[in-house]
């Protein structure tokens, strides 16, 4: 089952919680076993599994990837936007998340967030949920 969502940013970098979403596609899909991958078709955001019960982890990994890729500094993509490219291919586009018994199973405190690097902007991704 494929499944795609839409979703609207509000900031240049910013890291929004999908779990729910993904948590939904896992649900409609009825498999008790598989695996769901979440995958970004844009090429200056991205999809992680990271620590969501505090809020400050997105703020700091935001401001590594500044570090990493700061903005304006002498890239040669010429459209002002070369570190959010970067920053997209440092996160990933995608991420698997094994099912068990019709749920993921994620750590205590992960969550599933879509990675924006070049917002505000409309966006979407896609939820593919296998049986297996």
């Amino acid at each position: 089952m494929l499944k795609e969502y839409s979703l609207q940013t509000s900031k240049r970098n910013e890291m929004k919680n999908i779990t729910q979403m993904v948590y939904e596609a896992i649900e409609e899909a009825k498999f008790s076993k598989g695996y769901a991958i979440v995958y970004c078709p844009h090429t200056t955001a991205a999809i992680t599994i990271n620590e969501g019960a505090d809020p400050d982890v997105q703020k700091d990994i935001i401001n590594g990837l500044e570090k990493l890729a700061p903005p304006n500094a002498g890239y040669f993509h010429m459209e002002g936007n070369a570190d959010s490219h970067i920053k997209s291919s440092l996160v990933g586009i995608s991420e698997i998340v094994i099912i068990e018994n019709g749920k993921p199973i994620l750590g205590m405190w992960q969550k599933i967030f879509f990675c924006e690097f070049d917002g505000p902007r409309n966006r979407h991704f896609f939820v593919k949920v296998q049986n297996g």
